[in-house]
């Protein structure tokens, strides 16, 4: 239990809980869910295990929201069953120090900051690893069947650097942003304001968190909108999404 609510254990046992209280919160975000994840998974009409493959297992996590006591549901992968790849798996995030010192920017360039969190970051990034599974109950008219893993699940070994490296590249070639040289997730990009006044603008991640230093900081987010989906309402100004401790700088 958590928050006085039971947490199920299987997809089964989540509906019995439902059908016991009289609810559908268990079914609702399993659907949720699944809808999301569905473009993980590679189904062939034949259904013939993929050559090369490994087989692992995959399963759905259960949780309750703190507050709302919203249900959520997680598909994850057993990472543990496979073998560590030979290319590195680390992904690297944004120094706690480059938080501050660009905050320290932006307060003298009199410039104004969003943060945003990428909504199923993971699933953007294709995987590396050769993988299959057996689709369970949650996959409805496909339970049963063995689908390829194409994107990049919560729980494999690498998908925390192939999502790392998917930013990276729209960061780069898209948006035109380049590294700094002592904090690789820091990305600056030359610009000028309306008054003439040159200055750099910033884009900082730590993992699927998003934070966009700049004179119009929306044109940014607005821009990595076309690739990337982000959370309802996460789109925020630093003084709702960290706190009073930071100073709003408008």
């Amino acid at each position: 239990h958590k928050f006085g609510i039971r947490l199920p254990n299987t997809v089964k046992e989540a509906l019995e809980i439902d059908r016991d209280t009289g609810t559908t919160l268990w079914r609702d975000t399993i659907e949720k869910e699944m809808k999301n994840i569905k473009v993980a998974f590679e189904f062939n009409d034949k259904d013939i295990i993929p050559v090369g493959h490994k087989r692992i297992k995959i399963h759905l996590v259960f949780d309750v929201k703190m507050f709302t006591l919203q249900r959520k549901a997680r598909l994850v992968a057993d990472g543990y069953m496979t073998e560590p790849p030979k290319d590195m798996t680390y992904a690297t995030v944004v120094s706690r120090e480059s938080v501050r010192l660009s905050f320290l920017a932006a307060a003298l360039n009199n410039l104004n900051m969003l943060s945003a969190d990428i909504q199923n970051a993971y699933l953007e990034a294709q995987t590396c690893e050769k993988l299959w599974a057996w689709a369970g109950k949650e996959f409805g008219s496909n339970e049963s069947r063995p689908m390829r893993i194409v994107r990049a699940l919560y729980g494999l070994k690498s998908s925390g650097k192939m999502f790392r490296d998917t930013l990276a590249r729209t960061i780069r070639y898209d948006l035109g942003f380049q590294n700094c040289l002592a904090d690789r997730d820091v990305w600056m990009r030359a610009a000028t304001k309306k008054n003439g006044f040159k200055y750099w603008e910033y884009i900082l991640c730590y993992v699927d968190d998003i934070l966009v230093i700049s004179e119009n900081p929306s044109d940014v987010m607005t821009e990595l909108s076309k690739v990337y989906t982000f959370k309802k309402g996460s789109i925020k100004e630093p003084d709702q999404y960290l706190g009073a401790q930071v100073v709003k700088f408008h």
